[in-house]
């Protein structure tokens, strides 16, 4: 923009104050927003307009028009638009980032239970203008419509998957009924976690599990290895049923939590607790197995429904023993979701009861994805080379079956 563009831009901002005063201040901003745009242009390309330079990187491509909201009013902008570069104009990126913060508050205050009616003040209040009832719609359907295509997207190969559930109350059919809410996260290749679905549903349990893994598989959830989880007994049988060869290592923490309900004596806990966690520790299989003989023997006698669910269920448990060693910490517990149940209790407790399915996985779907993405920004959670090893001995043991 050249000297004579600078100053017929300064003078006409100048009319306009002088004709309109502070009634003219939207107008004034929209002259300068518009101006400031082209020079980031010319500074970007290189070039002035019509300015021959062998110093150009780019061509101007004229103008694209658009409003913004804003605490002045409405800005009627034209956006400077650049052929060969990439190009968009500082002012309105970080524009874009409050129109976004602007967006994600409307939809925490719907998940949150606020009214519409509520909002459009609250938006009026805070930002100079308010949101009319049909666009605070539009935004709780673009909030819904990008969680439905994240929970959609397709999968491809996670060697260690972890599965978990919770229930929240939701109003159906005019009583109180436990919604059961389920998800899975997956470690890929690479050992960096991810969300892989959500599924929240009034239905019987391993109907709903069946189903909800079945769903994993269809978007192209392959290659898995191993799965971690708890002793739900509806996932029991859904797991059997579709991943009926992959081995399924038993949470140790819950495992633990479960022994406590065969353990006759209060005194008997903390020893029988250490025992057991001894034995998870344990450096080799070998080892654990000779532990575990011990610890039946120990309390056979104090504790001998004890000893009975042990010897029957903790092998369970010792599945983790037959991966490498470097995932052992990783992947005898289901520790990794724990963030999960914290998050979605502190935000729950706020709901109380839930109005249906749908508000459920709205706002449960919200904090899962958040979740996701500061696991795939964040460092790897499996060791890169223990992945690698773990694929290399499923090649060897598929050749080996074939």
């Amino acid at each position: 923009m050249t000297r004579m563009d600078k100053n017929t831009v300064f003078n006409e901002v100048c009319e306009q104050l002088n004709s309109e005063g502070f009634n003219g201040i939207a107008k004034v901003l929209e002259m300068l927003m518009n101006a400031a745009m082209e020079i980031e242009r010319a500074k970007t390309i290189g070039a002035e307009p019509y300015e021959r330079t062998h110093h150009r990187k780019a061509h101007a491509n004229g103008f694209k028009k658009r409003k913004f909201h804003s605490r002045m009013g409405e800005l009627d902008l034209k956006i400077p638009q650049v052929r060969g570069l990439a190009f968009y104009p500082g002012c309105l990126e970080k524009g874009q980032r409050s129109e976004k913060a602007l967006k994600a508050a409307v939809a925490e205050m719907y998940l949150n239970g606020v009214s519409t009616r509520k909002v459009t003040r609250i938006t009026e209040y805070l930002c100079g203008f308010q949101l009319s009832s049909s666009q605070v719609s539009k935004v709780t359907q673009e909030l819904d419509q990008e969680i439905k295509s994240f929970y959609l997207r397709p999968l491809e190969e996670f060697p260690v998957i972890y599965l978990d559930a919770r229930y929240e109350k939701v109003r159906h059919g005019g009583h109180i009924k436990n919604m059961a809410v389920l998800w899975a996260v997956g470690v890929d290749n690479e050992g960096r976690r991810q969300v892989l679905g959500l599924s929240c549903k009034l239905s019987e349990s391993e109907v709903h599990w069946r189903g909800f893994l079945s769903s994993l598989i269809e978007r192209g959830l392959s290659g898995v290895q191993l799965i971690i989880s708890d002793a739900h007994e509806g996932l029991a049988k859904a797991r059997k049923s579709i991943f009926p060869t992959v081995p399924w290592q038993r949470c140790m923490v819950h495992f633990l939590r479960n022994a406590n309900a065969h353990i006759p004596q209060k005194a008997l806990q903390t020893p029988v607790f250490q025992d057991l966690k001894d034995l998870f520790n344990a450096p080799s299989y070998e080892m654990a197995m000779f532990q575990k003989k011990e610890v039946l023997k120990k309390y056979d006698k104090a504790a001998p429904k004890l000893v009975e669910w042990l010897d029957e269920n903790i092998h369970q448990a010792m599945t983790f023993f037959q991966f490498p060693r470097q995932l052992w910490k990783r992947i005898r517990s289901t520790n990794i979701v724990e963030r999960f149940n914290r998050e979605i209790r502190r935000r729950t407790r706020v709901v109380s009861i839930f109005p249906g399915e749908k508000s459920v996985f709205r706002l449960v779907g919200s904090l899962l994805i958040e979740i996701h993405e500061e696991w795939i920004a964040g460092p790897r959670y499996l060791n890169y080379e223990s992945i690698a090893e773990l694929n290399a001995e499923e090649l060897n043991y598929r050749k080996k079956v074939a």
